[in-house]
């Protein structure tokens, strides 16, 4: 484990840098500082989620992921470091698998919505998405594990099934996208 915070303010990112995980400082907009202070917004929206009345299963699973976010928060704050796992990709898959088993097939776009722990596993979703996206950048000016970015991405498809099943659960169905509805 890395040091423990006894005192919370430092007074040394007042000129707009901050420290990583190998005591190097960079400034607090690098692609690396918004790689994982995304990673770190989208594990506060899933903690915001699980405040939410949620079965078990959802439960565990998106306490899992908040350990995982975690792992790939640490492991983007150490230039070099690798702390995530093939493991952890084949877990969500399998999560993947099983949820989507359950739900009947999309044949059209599905809006954003429905019930609050669906509407917030949205919101999720796309921080996730943002994630990916600032990790996609960090990737191409730097090295980064292929496994972090194979990681955002199926959690991404994660939180949208999730998603759906929290409105079934909810008794809310998809609501389906109309093209050109308000022409």
């Amino acid at each position: 484990m890395g040091h423990r915070l006894s005192k919370i303010y430092t007074r040394t990112g007042d000129q707009g840098t901050t420290g990583l995980g190998d005591g190097s400082r960079v400034p607090k907009d690098s692609l690396r500082v918004e790689a994982f202070g995304t990673v770190d917004e989208l594990n506060s929206v899933i903690g915001l989620l699980l405040a939410e009345a949620l079965e078990p299963q959802v439960r565990t699973c998106l306490t899992d992921i908040q350990h995982d976010l975690f792992d790939l928060g640490g492991e983007l704050c150490i230039p070099g470091r690798t702390a995530m796992s093939d493991g952890q990709v084949e877990r969500l898959e399998k999560l993947l698998d099983g949820f989507n088993a359950e739900l009947p097939p999309l044949k059209e776009f599905i809006l954003p919505g429905g019930a609050r722990p669906a509407a917030l596993c949205h919101v999720a979703r796309t921080v996730c998405r943002r994630a990916e996206r600032r990790l996609v950048s960090l990737a191409n000016a730097q090295a980064v594990s292929p496994v972090a970015l194979k990681y955002l991405n199926r959690l991404s498809d994660l939180l949208f099934v999730l998603a759906r099943v929290l409105n079934r659960h909810h008794g809310q169905g998809d609501v389906l996208w109309q093209p050109g509805k308000n022409r």
